[in-house]
């Protein structure tokens, strides 16, 4: 537990020590065009963001983000060191679909890899998950150290705090109003098709 919060101290100073960047490079899947956007401001170390991935986004993508009907985004906001890490192995995945899917890898294994005190040993866990995706170790090593994709993962956190004042994980918006309901797929398409319906 200490580890921990020592953790997430070295990454709030890190934090408010980098510049923001004015270009994101969030993870995004669905029809470009669409009216209908989308985000979602996670941790993958949150149980919260992976409950919502499990009951909300998979029912998601196959009613509405198959169907060219919304775009969905994925906005890092890592709480800690390894989501922090999780994510830039994430990032190291260039193909849109792939990366959703060991996205979900990812939060399906949550309690796998996301637990302990030392950062090498949930860095390995990580590791184990990339590989059993179909991952290389050298891509996944190369991109636990490259400081050019935690730069971009930390100033989207500075900046997804700044304009959107996100308290907690997983803060949702659609279109450009934050989601206040229940995280269950039954409620949230409610809200969905009330966006699509203005549209038509």
């Amino acid at each position: 537990m200490i580890k921990k919060i020592l953790n997430i101290l070295v990454l709030y100073f890190a934090l408010n020590t980098f510049v923001i960047a004015e270009e994101e490079h969030f993870l995004s899947i669905g029809n470009d065009k669409a009216t209908v956007v989308v985000k979602v401001f996670s941790s993958l170390t949150c149980p919260h963001c992976a409950s919502f991935h499990k009951e909300i986004f998979e029912k998601l993508k196959i009613n509405y983000i198959d169907t060219n009907q919304v775009r969905f985004e994925h906005h890092s906001f890592p709480l800690d060191l390894a989501a922090l890490n999780a994510e830039k192995v994430l990032r190291s995945v260039s193909d849109k679909e792939k990366s959703f899917k060991l996205l979900g890898e990812i939060y399906k294994k949550q309690n796998q890899w996301a637990v302990g005190s030392d950062i090498n040993v949930i860095n390995e866990s990580i590791k184990k998950i990339g590989l059993e995706f179909g991952l290389n170790a050298s891509q996944i090593d190369k991109s636990l150290k490259d400081e050019k994709i935690q730069d971009q993962i930390l100033n989207e956190r500075i900046n997804a705090q700044k304009n959107y004042k996100i308290s907690s994980t997983p803060t949702i918006y659609v279109n450009k109003k934050k989601y206040e309901g229940e995280h269950d797929f039954d409620t949230f398409k409610k809200t969905l098709n009330k966006y699509l319906k203005d549209e038509i």
